[in-house]
Order: structure tokens, then C-alpha cells, then sequence
């Protein structure tokens, strides 16, 4: 540390990564959901997130609405190509001609011997998926773990018969493993997903991410041209005394890509690693060159949501505008954003809200918030819930694989997604919307029965809300999917656990229905 001011500094830089570690497989939910809508038919819709499948770790589920998302398909998941693989950071798509692509990452989530960012292919709609095709392998890039968090982007332009697609990715959370300095990456496809080109750094001379960011998130978007663009974090003090964030850019699948500056200074991210925090760019599909820049902005208090507006395609940037309307200096914590546009320009931006919270920070009860803006319009529309309740904290909404939500636009239309533990159960939520007259819907995609235990976490003895008066089954599962515990005929209301140590999956069969939860033990 050279100075007190550079020591901020330092904290600002990395405030602007998202909160993926790859190392984590401990935590049980139902997380991070990615939402699809298609082009070709608005009442198409396809969601997938991380769950829980007994007898393995992490995988991708997913589900598909033909009516708008009033009813679900039931979830099906994604095996594994490798025993003792994890699955994480799904992001999904659709192309001009209704072909559904999923995007995700499959790996040794414990020593990182092998692992890959791969894509899939729906023909029909979501009902299944074809063969992985890989995008990028750890293999790809030694000694830079370059497979964390991709985002995929798809080209709906219909310039070419098979869509272009894009998958950004960054180094894992692994500092011993990996040689700085760090790095955006991006790999392509030219031939609709069948194959990808070899992954390239985003970054160059004069426009590097550097060595303080340890993982330099891109966010990528595609205009409706076909034109790439990806925003990330950049701090050199060569280049600059204050963090940057960079706009490449690229016109031939990432032949040759063009770097500008969107920001610099201290004004975008925040330092508390507990929010979640990642940037989100948004290219307007009927007015090329007009980019939206969505960021959290601690200027005020600890955490509010921003955005700047392009209409030059990056070379210029607007006035950065608030978008939660909540009195500022109020000490509340907005995060989790995300935003899209509609066929016709208009912005939707939404994010997790505390400002009903009776106190500060980030383990408050939150709802789920939403404000448009109709393209022309000088600034953002007033901000309103979307979710119909608030939501109590839950310490698993603290560690990873909990830290992005998704929302899409179209017509007047919105459509968001999100993790929820209101009830003690962990569910996908969605909300559709009517962004003029903000009539609503919810609806439940994919819920897991759950097991409530208390305390948790606890030192010895986990009980359970229920008393167990006729034997069920039971079984205990660790964080390596291993069984540790598996009783034919349990009963009671409580079993004593001070045997274990760390973080584990319960479960219960009890008349055909399958009830779940996790506890910790100290």
C-alpha cells in the first residue's frame, strides 16, 4: 500500500467484479436464474438456474413457458461430463429463427484438474437440450483459470443464416493458481453454436484490466446490427490514477476489437464484498449505438443504482442518473441489478431493495424493485416493487452462486426472475409486468419443499420444525454430494449433529414428496 488514498482506491477497483467464486459448492439453494424470451414468439420463455440434485453437486436446471410464463414445463437438469463435476453461472439466449442456447460452466470445483464453459442447443423450444459444445477449456489458458463466470450473448440480427454467439468469461477466484496479470476473455461462434474459436483477452496496451482486479467481470451485449460490446474493470496506474471501465467493441467476431473509455474515477462500485455488485451493459436493439450502462454508485450512502447512456455506440457518454428514488443519504442497500431492453428501445432496470428495511446494511429483509424509461425520454420513470412481499434475509444469501437476478422486455411487457426465501422455501420467482400500468403477476418456476431446522448454523443438536411421528427416511449429505448419514425409519423432531463439521444437505422422503434444506455445524 503506498498511500491511504491508494488503499481506497484499491477497494473501488475490485468493487466492480461480480461476487462468482468457483471454489464454493457448499451452499444449498435454488440461485442465480437467467431468463430467455423469443424473439419470433413473446410468449416463449426459458429459464435455467443452479440447483440441487440428490446424489451430485451443483447442476443446471431448466424450464420453459409457451403462455407467457402463466404455467412451467417441470425442470429437468443437465448431467455432469464428469464425475464429480459442479455446475455453475448459467446464462441462456435465443437466436432470430427461435433456437434456444444455454450457456454454462462444468468443472472440478475442488483441485480444478479439468473443467469447461460450454453451450447447448434447444431446437424445440426447451424441452431438451442437445450435446455440450465446448466453448472454453481451463486447458485453453494456463495458469489463468479463464472459465469464470461467461456470459453468452446471442446475435438476433439475422445478417447470416446461423447466428454469431459471443461468451465472455474471467480468471476464477483462485490466486495461487493463477499468474497475473488478469484478464477479460471472449470466444466465438460464426456457425450458430456448433463450434467456438480459441478464447482471446478483450484487454490490450493502454486498455488493460491490470494486476489489482483479480477478476476483471466483462459484460457483454449485441446491438441490432450484430455489433459486440463488452464493458470491464480496468485499473493501471500507468494508464490512469483512477479505475476505468472499458468499452471494447468489435465488428468481425472479435477479429480485431476497439477499446474506449466509458468511466474513470471513483464514482462506480462499492466496497462492501457482501453486495452484489457487477455492472450490467444492455445494447437497444432498434437504435444502433445506443448503450445502456447500469452500475451500483456508493457516492451517496453504501449502495444505490446507476446508469449512463450512449447513442454513439461508447464514444460518448451521458450524465450518470440514480435510479432507485428512495431519499438519498437514507443508508439502505439496493443491489443485484439487471436491465434490458424492448424491441422499440425502452429500458427496464431492476434490483434488489432495503430501502423498507428498519435498519442499514445488507442482512435486512429486501424486496425486488423495477423503474423503465421510454426511449427518448430525458430520464428514468418512477421506481416501484415487482415482488409482492418483502423477503427476511437468509445467510445463504451471503455466499456465492446468489448474485445475479435476469428480467426481459418486450412490447410493454416484463418479465424478471429471481431467487426468494420468503417462506423458508427456496424458489425462482417471476413477475410479469405490465410496464405502463404496472399490473403484475407471480408465479413459482421451480420450488424445492423445505426443511426448516433451527438453529441454524448450530453446534450440536438441529431441529426440526415438525415432529416426525411416523418413521420417514432420512438422509445427511456433505458438500462433496457424499452420504454421510441415512436412517430407513427416523422419527422425532430433532438429531444431534456435533459428529460433523462444516456445510450439508438434508433430506427427507416422507409419503412420495421429497422435503429439502441444508444446515451448518460450527
Amino acid at each position: 500500500m503506498k498511500t491511504l488514498v491508494f488503499g481506497c482506491l484499491c477497494v473501488l477497483y475490485s468493487a466492480v467484479i461480480g461476487q462468482n467464486v468457483l471454489v464454493s459448492s457448499g451452499n444449498y439453494f435454488e440461485g442465480e436464474p437467467s431468463i430467455a424470451i423469443n424473439p419470433s414468439n413473446p410468449q416463449h420463455l426459458v429459464a435455467a438456474w443452479m440447483g440441487f440434485q440428490f446424489g451430485q453437486k451443483i447442476v443446471i436446471k431448466s424450464a420453459y413457458s409457451t403462455n407467457g410464463g402463466t404455467t412451467w414445463s417441470a425442470p429437468i437438469f443437465q448431467a455432469h461430463l464428469a464425475p464429480g463435476n459442479s455446475s455453475a453461472d448459467v446464462s441462456l439466449g435465443f437466436d432470430h429463427l427461435g433456437n434456444a442456447f444455454m450457456c454454462y460452466i462444468d468443472y472440478d470445483n475442488v483441485g480444478f484438474t479439468q473443467g469447461q464453459v460450454v453451450v447447448r442447443k434447444s431446437t424445440d423450444g426447451g424441452l431438451s437440450w442437445g450435446n455440450a459444445v465446448e466453448v472454453i477449456n481451463i486447458t485453453d489458458c494456463p495458469n489463468k483459470l479463464c472459465i469464470d463466470r461467461p456470459w453468452m450473448v446471442v446475435d438476433q440480427s439475422g445478417n447470416v443464416p446461423l447466428a454469431p454467439i459471443y461468451v465472455t468469461t474471467m480468471n476464477a477466484d483462485q490466486p495461487a493458481l493463477i499468474t497475473p496479470p488478469y484478464n477479460p476473455y471472449v470466444s466465438v461462434s460464426i456457425d450458430g453454436g456448433q463450434s467456438f474459436m480459441n478464447p482471446r483477452v478483450m484487454d490490450t496496451l493502454n486498455y488493460l484490466a491490470g494486476t489489482s482486479i483479480t477478476q476483471p467481470m466483462p459484460t457483454p451485449a449485441i446491438d441490432g446490427t450484430g455489433k459486440f460490446y463488452a464493458v470491464y474493470p480496468s485499473y493501471v496506474v500507468s494508464q490512469s490514477v483512477y479505475p476505468r471501465q472499458v468499452l471494447a467493441s468489435s465488428t468481425n467476431h472479435g477479429a480485431t476489437i476497439t477499446h474506449q473509455i466509458v468511466y474513470q474515477g471513483l464514482n462506480v462500485g462499492v466496497s462492501n464484498s457482501l453486495f452484489k455488485r457487477a455492472g450490467k451493459l444492455i445494447a437497444d436493439p432498434a437504435h444502433p449505438g445506443h448503450l445502456a450502462y447500469c452500475f451500483l454508485s456508493e457516492q451517496n450512502d453504501q449502495s444505490d443504482v446507476y446508469f449512463m447512456e450512449s447513442t454513439d455506440g461508447g464514444g460518448t457518454w451521458g450524465t450518470m442518473q440514480k435510479v432507485n428514488q428512495d431519499p438519498i443519504g437514507n443508508n439502505r442497500v439496493q443491489d443485484l441489478l439487471w436491465g434490458d431492453f424492448n424491441e422499440s428501445g425502452d429500458l427496464v432496470i431492476t434490483w434488489r431493495d432495503r430501502r423498507n428495511a428498519p435498519n442499514d446494511g445488507y442482512e435486512q429483509a429486501s424486496e425486488i424493485y423495477a423503474a423503465t424509461k421510454p426511449y427518448g425520454a430525458a430520464s428514468i420513470g418512477p421506481d416501484y416493487p415487482i415482488s409482492s412481499q418483502a423477503a427476511a434475509h437468509d445467510t445463504i444469501l451471503e455466499g456465492s452462486g446468489n448474485d445475479f437476478m435476469s428480467v426481459v422486455y418486450a412490447g410493454d411487457t416484463c418479465y424478471a426472475v429471481w431467487g426468494d426465501v420468503r417462506s423458508g422455501t427456496l424458489k425462482i420467482y417471476l413477475n410479469k409486468w405490465n410496464a405502463q400500468t404496472q399490473q403484475n403477476s407471480i408465479s413459482v418456476i421451480s420450488e424445492e419443499y423445505g426443511l426448516l431446522t433451527y438453529p441454524n448454523p448450530t453446534s450440536n443438536i438441529l431441529f426440526f420444525k415438525d415432529n416426525f411421528s411416523a418413521p420417514i427416511e432420512l438422509r445427511i449429505i456433505n458438500a462433496q454430494g457424499a452420504e454421510v448419514f441415512h436412517e430407513m425409519n427416523f422419527t422425532g423432531n430433532f438429531i444431534d449433529v456435533s459428529g460433523y463439521s462444516g456445510t450439508f444437505f438434508i433430506e427427507v422422503y416422507d409419503q412420495g414428496k421429497t422435503i429439502r434444506g441444508h444446515f451448518i455445524r460450527n
